[in-house]
């Protein structure tokens, strides 16, 4: 029984002696004063690397703001000249740049404190290995899951680095086609011609026809009647779009003389003869409106006929009436004597016979 109560006895803990914990105190001081210095080092490095990240953050920073305001100061300069108003318009310029600057700014930081991140851990003595392939994983499940996403932010801001097309643009998308009223880094958004906004993913639209850049094409097609002189009308043609070009504001859409082509079709009662002028971007449906105007005002002065209704003496002269048109034939059983007139008398029905 006394050797069983032993065990019990010595396993019980014991106080702490006063040379014990000044052993235990000076071993902690000894390692602690064999690794300040050690641990100083990492946590001035680790300042350092935060310190000049955030330097180098902000400097970016400040030269990639400078540098869109430049190209919009740029903009605003050229903005009210004649040279300016073949460029893009202030609102396209700023929002473009204004979505350049916000994509570089984000990606510079990103950069920045990604390499800072990275080195702190390395300082740390931590395996950057097991994080690298766990962020690759986790990146890639993403990529899957967002993909859409992914695509419709790339395609926005390789779009608004090629300029494709901006604030103000007419343009057909494939999927919808309309005014641009706002450019954004995922959707696009479009007026139509009946006034509906269509929000358009970037990631969606396969091919791009901008009918606002370089310089658009005014096509009318003129029907004349087919006996009309061609060389005649011709001339006509070609004085109306002379003055045309001189009246404002004709005279800065007008980029080119108004031309007749010539001859398009020929019909057995007309002809048709196409005119075409090139135009300011975005000002073909205005000029080919005035472009008709002026030229069936011309035709008409000229007296060239158009394919419809003749003038007046070209009518053919109705001949009178025929008054015996509305009499009728002379009809056979007018004769009462006639056979004819006696085979057809109505038939005396037989009487019938009375009761007594």
């Amino acid at each position: 029984m006394f050797w069983s109560a032993a065990p019990a006895a010595d396993s019980t803990p014991r106080p702490t002696t006063l040379d014990e914990a000044q052993q235990n105190a000076s071993s902690a001081a000894g390692w602690v004063e064999e690794n300040w210095s050690t641990w100083l080092g990492i946590g001035l490095r680790i300042l350092l690397i935060l310190v000049i990240a955030f330097v180098l953050r902000t400097i970016v920073r400040r030269a990639i703001t400078k540098l869109i305001e430049r190209m919009n100061r740029t903009a605003q300069a050229v903005d009210g000249t004649a040279f300016g108003s073949l460029l893009v318009n202030a609102e396209r310029r700023r929002q473009r740049s204004a979505a350049i600057g916000s994509v570089l700014r984000s990606v510079a930081s990103f950069l920045i404190m990604g390499t800072a991140g990275l080195m702190i851990l390395s300082v740390l003595k931590i395996n950057l290995a097991p994080l690298l392939a766990s962020a690759g994983v986790a990146g890639v499940a993403i990529g899957f899951g967002a993909r859409n996403l992914v695509t419709d932010f790339l395609s926005g801001v390789f779009m608004i680095l090629e300029d494709q097309y901006g604030v103000g643009d007419s343009i057909d998308a494939g999927v919808a086609s309309g005014e641009v009223i706002e450019v954004g880094l995922r959707v696009t958004k479009l007026r139509g011609a009946d006034g509906e906004i269509w929000y358009v993913r970037n990631g969606e639209v396969k091919r791009i026809g901008n009918l606002s850049q370089g310089w658009a094409t005014a096509t009318v097609d003129v029907q004349v009647r087919s006996d009309e002189d061609l060389d005649r009308v011709r001339s006509v043609i070609t004085a109306a779009g002379e003055d045309m070009a001189k009246d404002e504001p004709w005279n800065e859409r007008l980029w080119e003389p108004v031309e007749v082509l010539g001859l398009d079709a020929v019909y057995l009662d007309s002809m048709v003869v196409k005119v075409s002028a090139k135009t300011m971007p975005g000002k073909a449906l205005g000029v080919q409106r005035e472009l008709r105007w002026r030229i069936k005002r011309a035709l008409d002065a000229a007296g060239i006929r158009q394919v419809g209704r003749p003038p007046e003496p070209d009518l053919e002269t109705e001949e009178a009436p025929d008054p015996t048109a509305t009499i009728a034939a002379p009809s056979a059983l007018a004769d009462p004597l006639s056979p004819r007139a006696q085979a057809a008398s109505p038939l005396i029905p037989p009487q019938a016979p009375t009761q007594k």
